[in-house]
């Protein structure tokens, strides 16, 4: 029976197709229609607005050299947004539950603020493995820590990111099964738990949401530090 909760986490198929597929395809239905004006209706202004709040808060710890990075940070938080709420909906699969891919997503980008720093400024990049005013006996062991905890950073990245999930669509799966279970025996005490999943999916989607923007948020301090 254990087993069956995590039966969530692979994605399902109808008549070979699987169903993420074509959820991945709804935000497109969300994308304004070409027209001779900018903007053209409520939803493009709702649209434009958001992305605009997204690549704001998103800048705001990076200098104008970093702004380069704009397009790829806000696509990759629209990304995320997207495949997170999507993965609340029935019958669809959450990506971002597998470490996998919120490693893919982590360890390349992470590498590039590396490499951007070591290339662009390396005695201030390989600075920051060794505070200033370290007593000489704790160099050695302030190093070896500094640069583990840099090593760990992608990692962290993507557990933080697939755990925060996977524990959320976990506990919506108990307590509906509760619910389920508990609806012909005690049809009051089901009441109760069938409000508790209401509240519970509010909250998933905002920590949906929340994880997204922590995920990017991260990359860009991690940015602003190596430029």
């Amino acid at each position: 029976m254990s087993l069956s909760f995590f039966d969530q986490f692979s994605s399902p198929h109808l008549l070979g197709i699987p169903l993420i597929t074509l959820s991945l395809l709804f935000p497109a239905l969300l994308l304004p229609s070409p027209e001779h004006r900018w903007i053209n209706n409520r939803l493009s202004t709702i649209q434009l607005w958001f992305t605009h709040l997204i690549t704001k808060q998103l800048m705001a710890p990076l200098n104008k050299t970093g702004h380069k990075w704009a397009l790829l940070l806000s696509s990759l938080i629209l990304l995320l947004l997207s495949i997170n709420l999507l993965g609340l909906l029935p019958y669809t699969f959450t990506p971002t539950t597998q470490l996998s891919m919120n490693m893919a997503l982590a360890l390349p980008l992470w590498l590039a603020t590396l490499l951007i720093g070591l290339r662009n400024q390396p005695s201030a990049s390989l600075g920051h493995l060794l505070p200033e005013g370290t007593p000489t006996p704790l160099i050695p062991a302030l190093i070896l820590i500094e640069t583990t905890s840099l090593l760990i950073r992608p990692l962290a990245l993507g557990v933080r990111l697939t755990a925060n999930l996977t524990a959320g669509h976990l506990l919506i799966q108990l307590i509906s099964t509760a619910t389920i279970t508990l609806l012909p025996m005690m049809p009051s005490i089901s009441i109760l738990t069938a409000l508790i999943l209401f509240l519970l999916t509010i909250l998933e989607v905002a920590v949906a949401m929340i994880q997204a923007y922590v995920f990017v948020l991260l990359l860009s301090l991690y940015l602003q530090e190596n430029i």
